[in-house]
């Protein structure tokens, strides 16, 4: 009987010890199918954004900056650029707010004054460019751009940046309560898609993230900056 007994227990010491891993790889399986699910929103978003809406007249473009490569637009921002030139010979807006601070990668000019010259190589005027030259992020490019269309009084505004960035640059756009904006996205054909909207989903949850601090209040605007 003794024997008995502590034969039937022995089984139960192994469940005892097998139940804190079973739960481990419970919560471990449940956080890789919210991660799975998360990706596939921020994927649904990205990509379903609406890009063939035909845009109305507006007072200015707000063009995001991207990357200089050795003080010359790189090739992804030569494609906003363009964009923005078409947008403005075909007279959706009458002048470009060019916005991007310096780079990080080398350059000695902004990404604003790089992408100023770049347009005026391609003929359009020097006075039709108001240049914002400080920002570092798709949140500092709207709120400093913001504040140079709110002293110009240009009320309509036209957001020009690619189709995988255009949701995201609206949600900034309506946190910073931008009255009269539309986005304007052109796809890319230099840009790596697998590459570039991997990145997109860490910079949209970081901003998921961020937007939720500033609701809750824990933190401001200014340590947006």
């Amino acid at each position: 009987m003794i024997a008995a007994t502590s034969r039937r227990s022995r089984p139960r010491k192994r469940t005892k010890k097998t139940r804190p891993r079973l739960l481990l790889f419970r919560v471990a399986a449940w956080l890789i199918c919210a991660g799975v699910f998360w990706c596939g929103y921020l994927l649904w978003l990205i990509n379903g954004y609406d890009t063939s809406k035909p845009l109305l007249k507006a007072d200015a473009g707000i063009v995001l900056g991207a990357a200089l490569w050795n003080d010359v637009p790189s090739p992804a921002l030569k494609e906003r650029l363009d964009f923005a030139l078409h947008l403005y010979e075909v007279g959706i807006v009458d002048k470009l707010i060019l916005s991007g601070g310096l780079g990080a990668n080398g350059s000695t000019k902004t990404e604003a004054a790089g992408m100023r010259d770049y347009l005026v190589m391609k003929g359009i005027s020097a006075d039709k460019l108001l240049l914002e030259s400080d920002a570092t992020s798709t949140y500092e490019n709207l709120r400093f751009s913001q504040k140079i269309a709110n002293e110009k009084k240009l009320s309509k505004l036209v957001v020009i940046t690619h189709d995988y960035h255009a949701a995201r640059a609206k949600e900034v756009a309506k946190q910073l309560d931008f009255e009269h904006f539309q986005i304007a996205a052109t796809k890319s054909k230099v840009l790596n898609p697998v590459y570039n909207e991997s990145r997109e989903v860490l910079a949209f949850t970081k901003w998921k993230l961020d937007r939720l601090l500033l609701s809750l209040g824990i933190r401001s605007s200014d340590t947006m900056l």
